[in-house]
């Protein structure tokens, strides 16, 4: 197998002769570089102290004839020598080899319904949901599918599927439009044509709906694209490459308040929530976020670990926009969802539901 190398945000990804892998800090390399020994008795003259550690590359290369890694450093004079590691040393001292791959961004499944006279939804439905944490359903060529009535036929195959609709303070279907008269509770952001950055939806409840669907009549004349995240995936990606930070996002509690004119909800949980089934439920809602009352000394931590997931997501993130007549079915404990600024009449319907027995 051919030597690969391959520079990551936070680390140096090696592909061995024998196809073994390992992932170096950069941090750990700058620490390592051979050039910080003194000559005649080779001890280490660089501290760890000394090591920033947002320390990244200027340049990276390999020279597979001589096995040697070279490393030029951001904001070193271009006259100092270059780091060098053979890839001999790099193997014997690897401390993460094999270790599992970041998490891939996330697929979306897409499901074309069928007209009229056949199903709407997937009879696979959640197999999908479970397998890829959404799914798309285009809206079928023969059939009106950019209608209310379209929203309530697929709401009856739903329940009749098992799934049980679950009104919410703003009611059973919420119609996202800036000219609402149909909802209570329109005071937040859904019904304004403020772009909303990734979120879970009622992270304010104590048990919010499982799923949400989110059926669209009429896009916006520009603007008002999808986002669609894997919260699940983030979490695994931040267990394995942060232990630390994963800790402190599922131990440390956050006040979710919701208050509007005519509703108010308070809920204490951790970002992420560890589950009795070893499945992990994102809780996370930018917008409801009480002002924090973490200790002191665990404030900035919080604050970091928060901010590492959320660039991972954001950088993993789906960006799509549903045509008339199409449906977005998301697992609300696993996906973060949100949708750009937009121009025009933009009208989308959502509907929460709860399987029967919510695993």
């Amino acid at each position: 197998m051919r030597i690969r190398i391959t520079p990551r945000d936070e680390a140096l990804h090696v592909v061995f002769e024998d196809g073994r892998q390992a992932d170096y800090h950069w941090f750990w390399l700058r620490h390592e570089c051979s050039r910080e020994r003194h000559p005649l008795t080779n001890e280490r003259t660089l501290a760890m102290s000394d090591v920033p550690l947002d320390v990244r590359p200027a340049d990276v290369a390999l020279d597979p004839t001589f096995g040697v890694v070279s490393i030029r450093w951001q904001g070193e004079p271009s006259e100092r020598p270059a780091s060098q590691y053979t890839l001999g040393w790099l193997r014997e001292h690897a401390y993460a080899l094999d270790r599992e791959e970041p998490a891939a961004p996330p697929k979306l499944a897409h499901y074309r319904a069928v007209p009229a006279a056949g199903k709407t939804l997937p009879a696979d439905l959640w197999a999908r949901l479970v397998r890829d944490g959404a799914v798309v359903v285009s809206a079928p060529s023969a059939v009106d599918a950019a209608t209310p009535e379209y929203t309530e036929r697929v709401i009856a195959e739903a329940e009749a599927a098992g799934l049980t609709a679950v009104e919410t303070h703003f009611g059973r279907i919420e119609d996202l439009r800036t000219d609402n008269t149909t909802n209570a509770n329109t005071d937040q952001l859904g019904y304004t044509d403020a772009a909303i950055a990734l979120h879970t939806d009622q992270a304010f409840l104590t048990a919010p709906p499982r799923l949400q669907m989110l059926h669209a009549i009429r896009p916006a004349a520009r603007g008002g694209e999808s986002l669609l995240a894997d919260g699940a995936a983030a979490a695994k990606w931040l267990e394995a490459s942060d232990a630390v930070a994963y800790e402190v996002l599922t131990r440390t509690p956050v006040r979710f308040h919701r208050k509007q004119r005519a509703f108010e909800r308070i809920y204490e949980g951790p970002i992420l929530d560890r589950r009795a089934d070893g499945s992990i439920r994102v809780r996370s809602s930018y917008f409801t976020m009480a002002p924090h009352r973490i200790p002191y000394a665990r404030m900035e931590p919080f604050y970091r670990a928060y901010q590492k997931l959320e660039r991972h997501l954001e950088a993993t993130q789906l960006r799509f926009k549903l045509g008339p007549g199409d449906l977005l079915v998301y697992d609300n404990y696993r996906m973060l969802h949100g949708r750009a600024a937009f121009e025009g009449a933009r009208w989308v319907r959502g509907v929460y539901f709860d399987p029967a027995e919510t695993p």
